[in-house]
């Protein structure tokens, strides 16, 4: 986890030094499909897996209550973020 952390804060460095540039100005485009290409390659990941097919039925409904439990708290997390610092006061 600490190499993953310390990947994302170099790269944020980087980036941050070289904002300036242009060609960096056009990587927002290629960032969803790259996501996407990301997705599909851990899809097949576990679709290859037999380990993980096997035990689907067994832990699938621990997994999709994660997602869920994650992906509402991330709406709340950014909802609470953008009343914080983004609304405009009339």
């Amino acid at each position: 986890m600490f190499t993953i952390i310390s990947i994302m804060a170099a790269g944020i460095a980087v980036g941050y030094a070289l904002r300036r540039l242009s060609f960096l100005q056009r990587v927002n485009k290629s960032i969803p499909p790259t996501i996407w290409l990301l997705l599909l390659t851990l899809g097949v990941s576990v679709g290859s897996n037999p380990l993980i097919l096997s035990n689907l039925g067994r832990f699938g409904w621990q997994a999709a209550l994660l997602a869920v439990a994650g992906l509402a708290g991330s709406m709340l997390a950014a909802q609470a973020v953008y009343r914080l610092f983004f609304r405009k006061k009339d």
